[in-house]
């Protein structure tokens, strides 16, 4: 293990995630409306640790092997959610303790969009934008910025995007260089971003507003700057783009790509996992507005129409808008809606949940067992589209989902243990293992009335679904550590 290497490493990081407080800090001066010097601090505090993790290490040079690349994001993600709470903690407005410091800025990074605050409406627009930045950062994944914009990390970077990158195929890349893979995932995300930012603001959204809630959009995170989160607009309009790019935004970056480079839309059309996931959109929005209408929960239909719409693809792809308070919907759907977030978006997005193609994967796989019992002399292939899947990846995948499992139940019997009732304790868990953020129970409306030890709790098992178990699990095996 390189440590001197890590340490410089993650340095240069810290410094380079400083520069993410001077727009608040700009902004503050221009409303004057008085949280410049929380940011201010933040901005010394961080910059002068990565600096001084750097000085003595400035001259480490080896190259980063694959457990370096997991130690190395397993780091950052914990220290940057550590930093990221410091305008929180300093900030008059809100006061927040360390632990409601700690839940926001992990639950932003992570881009599970649960929060602690109320009153949202009322917070100084420093917060908010810095609050919606948190999202926009962590959706593409900071690590991947990092080896974008720090050459230094050279091939290594490699591991850290593999460590980094969401789903069981991140040996794909773009292009030959990942550096340039890197670069070009935060082309498109920017360009996406920016899109819905002008479309938000052309529907009757303030800028402000239009690019706050695109930078949480994009990101599939779920922030807002409104305690009514979008229904605050009440526009069909707004809700449309917003669903839109919400949709999209689940699809995998690489596919985007690949539609770029083609010029053709039926890129999405012939990609299995893709058609698999607006399926699972398609059908669970059916099912819910029949639902809805059968039990008349809205006085006139065409706001089931518009609300089942929405609900369904916001929490499906694991993005956490709001325009209607699903956990108070009839019978089956509030968990039905909660078990589509298990699945979530497709690999490479930015969504959460254990990711449309490893539920495909799994599925296919208990086809073929059966097939065996049927036929035991029989071959039987997997295929995702026409390619065979290998069964390296197809043992990766029933090895995630053993992991997932197992960690859930413990993660679920420590919040019961700590005084969590069992609603709360599920939806929450299951909320921000799969970077949700709507919850039922005492989290239905948000989340501070939870115990400090529950919080920390659901700050761990957002960061584990961030990084998708492994990348965390595995810092736990003593073989990790024997040189």
């Amino acid at each position: 293990m390189h440590f001197a290497a890590i340490c410089r490493i993650v340095g240069i990081l810290l410094m380079t995630f400083s520069l993410s407080h001077v727009p608040p800090i700009i902004m503050d001066i221009y409303y004057a409306e008085g949280t410049w010097l929380s940011f201010t601090g933040a901005f010394l505090i961080t910059l002068l640790t990565g600096f001084f993790a750097w000085l003595p290490t400035r001259k480490a040079r080896a190259e980063m092997r694959v457990r370096d690349g997991y130690l190395i994001t397993a780091l950052f993600w914990v220290v940057l959610g550590t930093f990221g709470s410091i305008p929180f903690l300093l900030s008059n407005s809100p006061l927040m303790g360390i632990t409601d410091s700690l839940f926001e800025a992990f639950s932003g990074l992570s881009t599970t969009g649960a929060t602690v605050l109320t009153g949202i409406d009322q917070l100084p627009r420093a917060i908010l934008y810095y609050r919606q930045q948190l999202q926009w950062l962590g959706g593409m994944g900071i690590v991947v910025l990092a080896v974008a914009i720090m050459p230094m990390l050279g091939v290594g970077g490699m591991q850290l995007y593999r460590t980094e990158m969401p789903g069981p195929l991140k040996e794909n890349k773009l292009s030959p260089r990942i550096a340039d893979t890197a670069k070009t995932l935060w082309m498109i995300y920017c360009g996406l971003t920016v899109l819905c930012a002008l479309a938000y603001w052309a529907a009757g959204m303030s800028l402000f507003d239009a690019v706050g809630h695109s930078f949480s959009t994009i990101a599939i995170g779920g922030f807002s700057t409104h305690d009514a989160s979008i229904g605050y607009f009440d526009s069909p309009l707004i809700e449309a783009i917003c669903i839109f790019f919400m949709a999209f935004s689940g699809i995998n970056f690489g596919l985007h790509f690949a539609a770029l480079r083609s010029g053709s839309i039926f890129t999405y059309l012939k990609d299995a996992e893709c058609m698999t996931f607006l399926k699972i959109l398609a059908g669970t929005f059916a099912l819910t507005l029949v639902v809805l209408l059968l039990y008349s929960t809205h006085d006139d239909w065409t706001h089931s129409l518009r609300f089942a719409a929405f609900q369904v693809v916001s929490v499906a792809t694991t993005t956490g808008f709001g325009v209607d308070d699903f956990s108070s919907w009839p019978t089956f759907l509030p968990y039905l809606l909660l078990f589509t977030a298990f699945i979530g978006a497709c690999a490479g997005s930015t969504g959460g949940g254990m990711k449309v193609m490893r539920v495909m994967l799994v599925y296919r796989q208990g086809q073929r067992e059966i097939h065996r019992l049927l036929h035991p002399s029989g071959v039987f292939t997997v295929k995702l589209g026409k390619r065979k899947v290998p069964d390296r990846v197809i043992e990766s995948v029933w090895g995630f989902c053993a992991m997932y499992v197992v960690t859930f139940i413990v993660l679920l019997l420590v919040l019961l243990a700590l005084g969590v009732d069992p609603v709360t304790a599920f939806s929450s868990l299951a909320s921000s293992m799969n970077n949700l953020g709507p919850a039922f129970g005492e989290a239905a409306a948000h989340y501070a009335l939870l115990p400090s030890g529950a919080k920390l709790v659901l700050s761990l098992a957002m960061v584990l679904g961030r990084l998708e178990i492994f990348s965390l699990v595995i810092l736990l095996s003593p073989a990790f550590w024997r040189y």
